[in-house]
């Protein structure tokens, strides 16, 4: 019996551990079949022994705790989770307990964020995410940028719905792209792509992001409705989107046979979908059948299973990413997977091939993380023959020839700047908004540049004319125009953004700031060791060995000369040196929580203009807190160390 409880001990422990990483990290480890094992486990053996039942296990919870950062919302009706089925045959359990209720709604369930919205004098008031099914968060002014969402709705009294925000998969491979090129880590699927974009602080994020929603059940509302089909008829006279490929049905071979036709159209779907909701129709039914603390009792999701199919790992390639990483990626004989052909899979690093001991030639198994990413999850040692090939990361980039360093996180990486396989990806990052901010000139124009040779290296941006730029698809005259004045005025943008924009490992636009005021001109950097460099406040050790490395390669010399030679300004930033007024020097302000009226972004700008720094942690040597609502551990700490707080009108008031 002790054994049972350690294992039931370890089961919530893990599946708390992974909860976490998918709902409030955005960053999960494990795939959703994995995780919903580890919750039937954990199911069955609270079942077998109720004695070790817990109130605060994870099956007597919806989902995670709200994040801080948003105002906390109380549901007025709960937003309970669905019981999940895994086969035919539980699903048929399901029906035969209630088929005296008459017909189902058989319809996709959405991989997404779930929400609810509510509407009051036909006007949107709030929206909020489902949380743990009682309190989550106030995300109302995101919501608010979902174009297919209506704010004004032609029905006075109060509704109250509940509807599933996802990323539409064209809109998720966009988002990737622009994060790969920009060295961030892409979004693991689009579910957790649209949790992270609806989280988002500041609503021009989120409204990047394209995200959508679909609205599937009434909450609350002063109408009343015999049948859940009739209630999403009044929704769609609303102009609220309701989910496609919905049907009633009345026997178990109709639901079944409505479940294999979703399962056939899902890979051409333009969202995804991880299952199919069966739940009674008829509403009066509903409330009779009843439901548990957290699950209803009138429905359940059928889950889809995995999709794995085995193929042979024909070669391993590299990949060069902008930040010089280096990727291995498997070159698969082609075989059909989730609807698309697959051909490659990402092998992450060295220890991920090392751990499982991936072979060249070897038969592996292949699925789609999230139904979207290939990737390897087994080999098939079994099918060995012998001639397999062990696989090695090459000490020189396969690019430039350059040699290679490897870091503690397995990560091998060409240190050479000026390398070819980083060149378009580092000109993207050149020109994007917040390094050199050169409107107009976005990666299809970029790589079109790339491939006529006319870019060799970021200083080839300043000896582009409107000739050469003419001819690129949707440039011509008018546009070439303006982007030859976009990139001549980006000459005068300063050190800070310049720095940003070389693109050096690890330094981000908040270090670029640092080291632009520490050492005002780049020459600098050329002589500076990597201790000096780290005596900065915001630099630590490995980003100053980065920077060193950086200036240390000949490559850099020549693009910053080339720079220099194109009247591309070298030293501090144009506008804060014409600006008189610096009564914020040498004064360090951190920004936590949500200001009344500005952005941090905003409010970085105002404190930089005045000639102060903005640091992203708090120490004894922040002078200021700008504190807004829900400001969280750092406020903590500034009380601590007693440092003074100040709120947005404090602020303003220092700035007058």
């Amino acid at each position: 019996m002790d054994e049972i409880k350690r294992k039931i001990d370890r089961l919530r422990a893990d599946i708390r551990y992974h909860s976490g990483k998918y709902y409030t990290d955005n960053m999960p480890e494990i795939d959703d079949y994995t995780y919903d094992m580890l919750f039937r486990e954990l199911q069955t053996l609270e079942a077998e022994y109720p004695e070790y039942d817990d109130p605060d296990s994870p099956t007597h919870r919806v989902g995670d705790a709200p994040l801080d950062k948003f105002e906390k919302v109380s549901h007025n009706v709960p937003m309970g989770s669905l019981q999940d089925v895994f086969s035919y045959d539980e699903l048929a359990e399901f029906v035969n307990r209630t088929s005296a209720y008459g017909g189902y709604s058989v319809e996709c369930k959405i991989d997404g964020l779930s929400v609810s919205l509510l509407y009051d004098g036909g006007r949107l008031i709030r929206g909020a995410t489902r949380g743990d099914g009682f309190q989550g968060e106030n995300v109302t002014h995101n919501i608010r940028t979902i174009n297919s969402l209506p704010l004004v709705i032609e029905y006075n009294g109060m509704l109250e719905v509940r509807g599933e925000v996802y990323m539409p998969r064209e809109s998720f491979n966009e988002l990737n792209v622009r994060r790969a090129v920009n060295g961030e880590t892409p979004f693991a699927n689009p579910r957790n792509a649209a949790a992270g974009s609806l989280r988002q602080l500041d609503p021009k994020i989120t409204a990047e992001r394209n995200l959508d929603i679909f609205v599937f059940n009434i909450q609350a509302c002063d109408r009343v409705f015999r049948t859940h089909d009739e209630s999403l008829e009044f929704l769609e006279n609303l102009n609220l989107r309701t989910l496609p490929l919905r049907r009633i049905a009345y026997t178990e071979p109709e639901i079944i046979s409505h479940i294999e036709l979703i399962g056939e159209r899902r890979a051409s779907l333009p969202f995804d979908i991880d299952g199919v909701v069966v739940k009674i129709n008829a509403l009066p039914a509903r409330r009779e059948i009843g439901e548990t603390s957290n699950t209803p009792k009138w429905a359940v999701a059928y889950k889809f299973p995995p999709e794995r199919k085995e193929t042979k790992l024909i070669a391993i390639t590299i990949n060069v990413g902008r930040t010089g990483v280096l990727t291995p990626n498997a070159l698969l004989e082609p075989v059909r997977l989730a609807g698309t052909t697959v051909s490659r899979a990402t092998l992450h690093n060295i220890n991920f091939i090392r751990e499982r001991d991936i072979r060249i030639g070897d038969t592996v198994l292949v699925q789609k993380a999230g139904d979207i990413i290939p990737e390897v999850i087994e080999v098939k040692k079994e099918l060995r023959t012998g001639s397999e090939i062990v696989f090695e990361m090459p000490d020189n980039c396969p690019s430039c020839g350059e040699s290679v360093t490897r870091d503690e996180q397995a990560a091998v990486r060409c240190t050479n700047g000026m390398c070819p396989a980083q060149l378009e990806r580092s000109l993207i990052h050149f020109a994007s908004r917040d390094a050199m901010n050169i409107e107009g000139l976005g990666p299809a124009q970029i790589g079109q540049l790339v491939q006529k040779g006319l870019l060799k290296s970021a200083a080839d941006l300043y000896d582009l004319t409107e000739t050469q730029l003419e001819p690129l698809e949707r440039m011509g005259k008018k546009s070439a125009a303006n982007l030859i004045r976009t990139i001549e005025a980006s000459k005068s943008n300063g050190l800070e953004r310049l720095l940003y924009a070389l693109g050096i490992r690890q330094i981000g636009k908040q270090a670029a700031r640092s080291l632009a005021r520490a050492f005002g001109s780049i020459d600098r950097f050329f002589d500076l060791s990597a201790e000096e460099i780290a005596s900065v406040e915001d630099i630590g050790e490995i980003s100053a060995v980065n920077v060193t490395d950086y200036f240390s390669h000949p490559q850099t010399a020549d693009l910053i000369n080339k720079l220099r030679a194109a009247g591309v300004v070298m030293t501090g930033r144009t506008e804060a040196n014409s600006e008189s007024d610096k009564r914020f020097s040498n004064i360090a302000f951190v920004i936590t929580g949500t200001l009344p009226s500005m952005t941090r972004e905003e409010a970085t700008a105002i404190i930089d203009k005045h000639g102060g720094r903005v640091s992203s942690s708090v120490s004894k040597k922040t002078n200021y807190l700008l504190a807004g609502a829900e400001a969280g551990s750092k406020l903590a700490k500034a009380r601590d160390l007693g440092i003074t707080v100040i709120d947005e009108e404090e602020f303003l008031e220092m700035v007058k």
